[in-house]
């Protein structure tokens, strides 16, 4: 309990209780008649006070024999003192600041409650003081002992000297000086167990005149102090003559005992053998250098390196799979396959003791939580967290540091982080791992496969350190959009697990459960909360984000949450349930259409399905027809794959132009025109096949295509209908854009029955082997 103002207060006491309720002090002792502040922190005695306050009833406080955070009643002491609440003046759920008055002593006889607080029957102590000429001569001479200490230095409030003049009443002074006696817990209770007024101030009396004498007794040593200075700096000047003496002596000096300290370093570093030869080596170069060469501090850097290095450190590995289990499961909504490879991680630890750390790689479109699944991991192991972003980094020494040769070496991040993490088992992420550069300085992909691949982590060696280290019983996870771009033999080291995005019902329970809670706290709503309604967060997923990921969604509930705040500021009504009409008005016209739903059927544009590294998205190919001759053009940035898909699907179809109704010699006197719009963004996948040969043969036969119908798919020369990837994130696009139907390869319908079953109840998925078995379902028949 801090001590910030005390003064008197008289008032009627009232009548005191059989039955009051007790709160326990753990470092303090509060006295009658004093009014003072009180800082109180758990559930159970806010509420003890709360209830106290409302019902104007005592309090009464007992110090604790032992500063235990769960007293039992022998651990209370039997005398205390009843109070009354002032006023409070801080509460929150679980911490209470408020001003109390002591009123009288108390002895407790027995305790009738302990939970949520304690209660206890009491009796008042009542106090009786006769005047005598002893207790006047002692009220003054503790008034006087009390303002010489406060001359002396002792810090006190600044109307307390004052007012102390006006004190006549023996038991007030001595309760008064009682507080500011620097004594432990169970002097200050020995003081209150005392009833006798005459007694008190003669102990009171007592410690004052110690104090008083050890405060002379100080001042006086300070000015001897004040006195030697100058014989101080004469002291410096002669120690500096001495130290160049025994230099020239080859006696010991502090540079020595500096090495010397550095070698007791070395041998509790507990280092492999062979580290700690390397270091000894390096500490005897040390000893011959002068401390004022270039080369000193740099030996001096490396050495200090070494020793920080933790070598044998450790963090015990939480291998309790169930606690694991449910904090995975308080920090990410679905991702079963993520969390069950890191629960099968802790069965084969828990039965096998040494286990090489696994290399996961999380891949999928940004916001779907593959940096928060790193620290959620670490928090499930019981771990230390580290992360660096791989994401621009064109220099080799980044990872494997630099030779010590080079002016301001240093090692690299990865040595240099687990130095900072103090550990030798920690999860390491590395962010971005798809957006590594290379160039004159070195390939940092590389310069990863050592780190990365379990068989040669064993003894990695830093370039800077120039000695094996152990990682393989770091965790590594890596995280990537694409794995295009990374490097092959790199990707070939990890077990990738792919995090495909989120349906809109997925969306809505992780915005009820972690988006809204997070952003009602961040903005400073925890006293006025909000309600968002579903069709409201599905307003805001499907008019006002586009997205496989959150980070948007999260952003749009932000600005919603900001506006309210705004509201509670600005004294204007607060809205308190946001309904899908009350979003538009905070965020505005609809930003995305429905772009499927929205258009009619028409002739030669037919719906497709792509994949991006931001996730699935819908694409519309046209196809037009114009005079001319054998002449096919290609718009709309298309790669190289996707040219060459439109050139395999327009052979297709002049191959079986016959069987397909459509004319034999059309190429002949036609220019063929595919475009696909949005044209200032490159595409290119070989997917679009598919697309691209129904948008031809809808256009040659005449046949409207369906608009609510999306296709993927590559197809050969001979019709066929190959496999493709990334059938979740196709699938929640085609939802989110308003699909009904699907159009995949009969290859990837063990894809399509991976995706959980409350997203395929909203999509109907039709499986194709060749091109002929998509046109009823893509084209409607011709009137």
């Amino acid at each position: 309990m801090r001590k910030t103002k005390v003064s008197f207060h008289k008032r009627g006491d009232g009548t005191l209780p059989e039955i009051i309720t007790i709160i326990p002090l753990k470092d303090d002792v509060v006295f009658p008649h004093l009014i003072l502040p009180l800082d109180l922190t758990g559930e159970g005695l806010v509420k003890a006070i709360n209830d106290a306050t409302i019902k104007n009833e005592f309090i009464g406080v007992v110090a604790l024999k032992y500063g235990v955070d769960s007293p039992k009643p022998n651990d209370f002491y039997e005398v205390g003192t009843a109070v009354k609440v002032v006023q409070v003046l801080e509460a929150t759920s679980d911490n209470v600041k408020v001003l109390i008055e002591g009123v009288m002593r108390i002895k407790v006889m027995d305790y009738v409650q302990t939970e949520p607080y304690y209660k206890a029957r009491v009796e008042e102590i009542r106090e009786f003081t006769e005047k005598s000429e002893t207790i006047d001569v002692l009220v003054q001479s503790v008034i006087t002992l009390f303002k010489l200490s406060a001359m002396l230095g002792k810090t006190l409030p600044k109307d307390l000297i004052s007012m102390i003049d006006t004190v006549n009443n023996p038991s007030i002074l001595a309760d008064l000086a009682a507080i500011y006696l620097e004594l432990p817990v169970n002097e200050k209770q020995k003081l209150l167990e005392m009833i006798d007024p005459q007694k008190r101030l003669r102990v009171v009396f007592h410690y004052l005149n110690k104090e008083v004498q050890l405060k002379e007794v100080r001042g006086k040593i300070d000015e001897e102090v004040a006195k030697e200075m100058s014989k101080t700096q004469r002291e410096y000047f002669l120690r500096e003559q001495l130290r160049a003496i025994q230099k020239e002596l080859g006696q010991e000096d502090s540079h020595m005992e500096e090495l010397n300290k550095l070698e007791d370093k070395i041998k509790e570093a507990k280092m492999p053998r062979e580290v700690e030869d390397v270091a000894m080596k390096e500490l005897e170069r040390l000893r011959d250098i002068n401390p004022a060469s270039a080369e000193y501090p740099v030996s001096r850097t490396y050495l200090d390196y070494l020793i920080n290095i933790p070598w044998n450190k450790k963090t015990i590995d939480n291998l309790e799979i169930n606690q694991a289990e449910r904090i995975l499961n308080e920090d990410h909504y679905g991702l079963e396959k993520v969390k069950a490879r890191i629960l099968e991680f802790l069965a084969v630890h828990k039965l096998k003791e040494k286990l090489k750390g696994p290399i996961l790689c999380f891949c999928g479109p940004p916001g779907t939580g593959k940096t928060s699944l790193g620290k959620s991991i670490a928090r499930s192991l019981g771990r230390k967290f580290i992360r660096i972003s791989l994401g621009g980094i064109r220099d080799e020494a980044e990872i494997r540091g630099h030779r010590r040769t080079y002016v301001g070496a240093l090692p690299g991040r990865i040595m240099q982080e687990i130095c900072r993490a103090g550990s030798s088992n920690p999860v390491f992420m590395l962010d971005e791992i798809d957006k590594i550069g290379a160039d004159f300085r070195g390939d940092p992909a590389s310069a990863l496969l050592e780190v990365l691949d379990p068989e040669q982590n064993v003894s990695f060696v830093d370039h800077y350190l120039d000695v094996s280290f152990d990682l393989s019983h770091v965790l590594f996870i890596t995280t990537a959009n694409i794995l295009d771009t990374v490097h092959t033999a790199l990707r070939d080291r990890m077990e990738v697990i792919y995090l495909p995005g989120y349906s809109e019902d997925e969306k809505l329970k992780i915005a009820h459960q972690f988006l809204i809670p997070k952003q009602i706290k961040e903005n400073g709503l925890e006293n006025h909360p909000v309600i968002f309604q579903d069709q409201s967060i599905y307003k805001i997923i499907r008019e006002y984000t586009r997205e496989a990921g959150l980070r948007n969604l999260e952003r749009e509930i932000g600005s919603i949450c900001r506006k309210i705040a705004k509201e509670i500021v600005a004294g204007k009504q607060v809205t308190k349930e946001i309904a899908p009409e009350i979003v538009e008005k905070f965020l505005g016209p609809r930003k995305y259409f429905y772009q499927v739903a929205d258009e009619e059927d028409r002739v030669g544009v037919v719906t497709g399905l792509a994949w991006t590294e931001t996730g699935g998205d819908i694409i519309f190919v046209e196809a037009s027809r114009m005079k001319g001759e054998k002449e096919l053009t290609l718009t709309g940035q298309l790669g190289d794959v996707m040219q060459e898909s439109a050139i395999a699907a327009l052979s297709y179809v002049r191959s079986n132009a016959k069987r397909l109704a459509i004319d034999e010699n059309f190429y002949d006197t036609s220019e063929i025109h595919i475009h696909v719009p949005s044209g200032a963004i490159p595409k290119d996948g070989p997917s679009a096949g598919i697309t691209m040969c129904m948008a031809l043969i809808s256009l040659l036969t005449g046949r409207h295509a369906r608009r609510e119908v999306a296709l993927t798919g590559e197809v050969t020369l001979t019709g066929n209908v190959l496999p493709i990837g990334g059938v979740k994130e196709k699938v929640l696009a085609a939802i989110r854009a308003g699909v009904k139907t699907i159009v995949l390869p009969l290859k990837n319908k063990d894809d399509y029955e991976e995706i959980d079953k409350e997203i395929r109840d909203k999509i109907r998925c039709v499986y194709i082997q060749k091109i002929d078995d998509a046109i009823d379902t893509v084209l409607i028949q011709r009137q």
